[in-house]
């Protein structure tokens, strides 16, 4: 809710809140209008500076002043309407000017509104809250390891997301991802393993793991298919949205949670309340703008497999702070993670390149060839005769 305060130092926040003004279009509109005054505004009359302190003849020759007419110093100006003087900026412009400023006007009209950042907001707010939601619980039921494991799965969800709900040529299914996604998975696996011990029944965490990884996949690739670009939304304004809808009607659920004995609610002690407020200044309000905005930047999949380095990071932190020691396992592990990521980053700026598919339809064009070498080897040996020919021609006479 901290973003809503834009309101008050954004001029431009403001301004969307305002009733737009509207301009009525005539039916009979043709391209060369009949009334000039219907294209320019009204005359004024403005003194012309003299030749003298210009500097530049106001004559057509230096010869010929005694036939320039100066109309006592004025000169009549009329301006062209709004409409007419953006169509013919538009048409001095050169072709690749033009379509630079048609995809900057289309972004300005395409952009939401504050009203319609509330209804997109409040949409979302509900995925964003399970999701977080699911997390927490699944931590608070089974170990982080685990839970580590269950939730890097969001990256295989927001691939095939993505590719089902497209919104770009990037979220093009591809092997490469794929093997990317699986291979960024392994890594997840084995840094887990590192510091993870296997329960023996299925842990309860282990759904909520799964729910909250279903939720932000989706979160991700609905909001992505819905925003297009970055320009389309203000993001800070989405995220003021969501707090404040999450806290009208979903942070009173903690009472109720608390009156049916199912999460019992105390109030935080001081120094729960400074972590409380430092994680949730650097923990949402800047990490979720920062997420958003670079899934927007570049696709779904990439933004999902940013939160799974959160794990090799987190524990490099506690080698270099806390001085806490893993084993080789789990320095094996991170190397594939972030690979994965640069992988990914890789194929989703050349949208059309796909390595492991080129290797795939290489190795099976060489298969065939092969195959069709050996038949016709065979075929070959099948249609040699048994006799010499010249023998049977020398045997008939």
């Amino acid at each position: 809710m901290i973003y809503l305060f834009g309101f008050i130092t954004s001029k431009s926040w403001r301004q969307q809140c305002q009733r737009p003004h509207y301009q009525e279009l005539k039916q009979d509109v043709t391209d060369e209008p009949e009334d000039v005054n219907a294209v320019l505004s009204g005359p004024t009359y403005v003194p012309v500076k003299s030749s003298e302190e210009s500097g530049i003849s106001g004559n057509d020759s230096d010869h010929d002043n005694a036939r320039s007419v100066r109309f006592n110093q004025i000169v009549e100006v009329r301006e062209l309407s709004p409409n007419d003087a953006v169509e013919a900026l538009m048409a001095r412009l050169s072709y690749t000017a033009s379509l630079r400023a048609e995809v900057v006007n289309r972004q300005h009209d395409e952009k939401l509104s504050t009203l319609e950042t509330m209804k997109l907001a409040a949409t979302f707010s509900i995925l964003w809250f399970v999701g977080n939601y699911s997390y927490q619980a699944a931590l608070s039921h089974t170990e982080a390891g685990l839970v580590n494991v269950l939730s890097s799965s969001s990256s295989l969800f927001t691939l095939l997301f993505a590719a089902c709900l497209p919104s770009g040529l990037s979220d093009k299914f591809t092997l490469s991802k794929f093997f990317a996604v699986i291979f960024s998975i392994s890594g997840v696996v084995m840094v887990s393993l590192s510091d993870l011990r296997i329960e023996k029944t299925i842990p309860v965490g282990a759904g909520w793991a799964l729910g909250g990884a279903l939720c932000y996949a989706a979160y991700l690739v609905l909001l992505k298919r819905r925003v297009e670009h970055e320009d389309k939304m203000s993001i800070p304004m989405f995220f003021g949205f969501v707090g404040l809808f999450n806290t009208i009607c979903l942070w009173p659920v903690f009472f109720l949670l608390h009156y049916m004995n199912l999460e019992e609610f105390t109030w935080p002690t001081p120094q729960q309340w400074l972590y409380i407020t430092i994680n949730g200044i650097v923990g949402t309000v800047f990490s979720e703008f920062l997420w958003l905005w670079g899934c927007f930047l570049t696709s779904s999949l990439i933004a999902t497999l940013a939160i799974s380095l959160t794990i090799p990071l987190t524990m490099l932190a506690d080698v270099l702070v806390k001085h806490v020691t893993y084993p080789t396992l789990f320095y094996i592990g991170s190397a594939p993670m972030f690979l994965s990521f640069f992988a990914v980053t890789l194929l989703s700026h050349w949208e059309e390149w796909d390595p492991v598919s080129q290797v795939v339809y290489w190795m099976l064009g060489f298969c065939r060839s092969r195959k069709q070498i050996v038949r016709s080897r065979e075929d070959g040996e099948l249609s040699e005769s048994l006799i010499d020919s010249s023998a049977v021609d020398t045997l008939e006479a």
